[in-house]
């Protein structure tokens, strides 16, 4: 295809999305753009005319013309929007993270590979011309041994309440930290605080230690008096400093250690020197690359396995902030409490203030986050995912397939299957449906939800409802079949509109319905 066919969909048109938005437009490859934001949708028609603009991924996932997406949405959203696209046969780049956990990201890789479609992570620092030149110096000997790297990423700016600052900052210093050692890292360890949100990191530090012996840490908060993005390399016969933030990129600082009688080392400073690089838009420098790689077929510098070694390294800086080792130490490590009647396997991930009550059931590599209820006689697992803050009542089996955002309510004795037509005779582990439960969502007792939909955020299921397809955001479900019986606000509050729009009576929040499409005017 010509690069000036309009062969790109692109999702997300808000925080770092307009700034895709304006690369794409101007290298006209951009055939449509998305965003469930109306008000966003209307500026951008605006700004830049000439493209296709929608409400609804359908439309881009349904659209033969469209060959690859760019996904730029919040990190929650990232592993379903990238299936569902390679599914329908396109290629996907996608802001980092490439996914939450990295068995989602395992899975995405192998059905990048199994479709033959191109999967890339926006790992854009690897793409800046001052970190191309530092590679180089790394490789070239200039900078000697290396004996030390680390990163500070600090701001005063944009607080997110979707994921942590770990996940927020540090992908993009990892990234590059993994690419110029081109080693994977023997040991990971971290520690934060969380002033702003409880159990939301708002400042981490993440340690590093390599098999070769090069050690680093990587220190990020969005809880700080400045911008400042740094990226320093010490070598034994230089030490150069990438610094983003600086009009001129990358310096190398020539100091000696000399030995006094022998014995005694004497630091001889030297004056820096700035290093020429180049001055491309890294973003378009990324794209650009996407955009060959889509044409010409080849393997993204970004691809989805580097995508993965930066999620393996997340994981276990998270894990080591829950109060566990990255070492694969197990659930016995303090920080949660488990009743001494339930069982817990190898491989449980659990996260601080979690409880779980008497008799319940833990299988292998499942992942539970911080500060849940887990009530009598649940099961969950193998390989299940529950986010933080969720309660899970008496008599619930959540499966391995189930994904459960943060704060979900899963009522008493409610059902999930996994399994569209099991019989006892028939091994059907492979035919397994994936089903999400996202954030805040309500799950009534004795409500049963069958495999492969997802239920949407806020949304409220019905006491004794089945559900055998997707439920909208806010939504509220009832009956057998559940049907749509009105809409509700984040607070549990049913809503009664007036023509388009609905105040919440219980808390205040606002909210829109037009065009088919509900969203939140003002929330708390």
């Amino acid at each position: 295809m010509e690069k000036t066919e309009r062969f790109i969909g692109l999702i997300g048109l808000g925080y770092w999305g307009k700034n895709i938005l304006r690369n794409l437009h101007g290298e006209g490859v951009l055939h449509t753009a998305c965003d469930s934001d109306i008000e966003i949708v209307a500026r951008k028609k605006e700004e830049f005319p000439g493209i296709n603009y929608t409400y609804s991924f359908n439309d881009i996932l349904n659209n033969p013309d469209i060959k690859a997406v760019v996904i730029s949405t919040p990190a929650v959203t990232h592993r379903e929007l990238v299936e569902k696209s390679l599914r329908a046969g396109k290629d996907v780049m996608v802001e980092k993270p490439l996914a939450l956990t990295v068995k989602e990201g395992e899975s995405l890789v192998r059905l990048a590979e199994k479709k033959q479609r191109i999967l890339m992570a926006g790992h854009i620092l690897q793409y800046h011309p001052a970190v191309i030149k530092l590679k180089e110096l790394i490789s070239s000997g200039e900078l000697g041994k290396i004996h030390y790297i680390y990163s500070n990423r600090l701001n005063i700016g944009k607080l997110r309440t979707e994921e942590n600052i770990l996940w927020s900052f540090a992908p993009h210093d990892i990234s590059v930290i993994l690419m110029l050692l081109d080693e994977a890292p023997e040991e990971v360890s971290a520690f934060g605080g969380a002033y702003l949100n409880n159990s939301i990191y708002d400042t981490t530090l993440t340690k590093i230690s390599f098999k070769s012996g090069i050690k680093g840490h990587i220190f990020v908060s969005w809880l700080h008096p400045f911008k400042e993005q740094k990226l320093v390399v010490v070598g034994s016969k230089a030490m150069a400093v990438f610094d983003d933030v600086s009009k001129e990129k990358l310096f190398v600082y020539h100091h000696k250690i000399e030995w006094k009688d022998g014995r005694i080392p004497v630091a001889m400073p030297a004056k820096y020197e700035v290093i020429t690089v180049g001055s491309e838009e890294p973003l378009k420098q990324e794209l650009l690359h996407f955009i060959d790689c889509v044409q010409s077929r080849k393997k993204p510098l970004t691809d989805g396995q580097e995508g993965l070694r930066v999620l393996k390294v997340l994981e276990a800086a998270e894990l080591s902030l829950s109060g566990n080792s990255s070492k694969g130490q197990k659930h016995e490590q303090p920080g949660y409490y488990v009743h001494e009647s339930s069982f817990v396997e190898e491989g449980v991930k659990i996260g601080k203030g979690t409880k779980v009550w008497h008799f319940s059931h833990i299988l292998k590599d499942s992942v539970i986050g911080d500060n849940c209820i887990i009530g009598q006689n649940v099961s969950i697992g193998p390989e299940a995912h529950i986010g933080n803050r969720c309660k899970i009542q008496n008599n619930v089996s959540v499966y391995k397939g189930i994904y459960l955002e943060d704060d979900v309510f899963c009522g008493p004795s409610c059902v999930f299957t996994n399994v569209y037509n099991p019989r006892a005779f028939i091994e059907r582990k492979h035919e397994f449906k994936e089903t999400r439960v996202k954030k805040g969502a309500t799950i009534g007792a004795n409500a049963t939800i069958i495999c492969g939909i997802t239920v949407g955020k806020y949304a409220m299921v019905g006491a004794g409802s089945v559900i055998k397809s997707d439920v909208p955001d806010h939504a509220v479900v009832a009956g057998v079949p559940a049907k749509q019986k009105g809409w509700v606000c984040k607070c549990g509050t049913t809503l009664d509109f007036n023509n388009t729009d609905a105040v919440c009576k219980y808390c205040g929040n606002r909210y829109k319905y037009e065009e088919g499409l509900f969203r939140t005017i003002e929330g708390k």
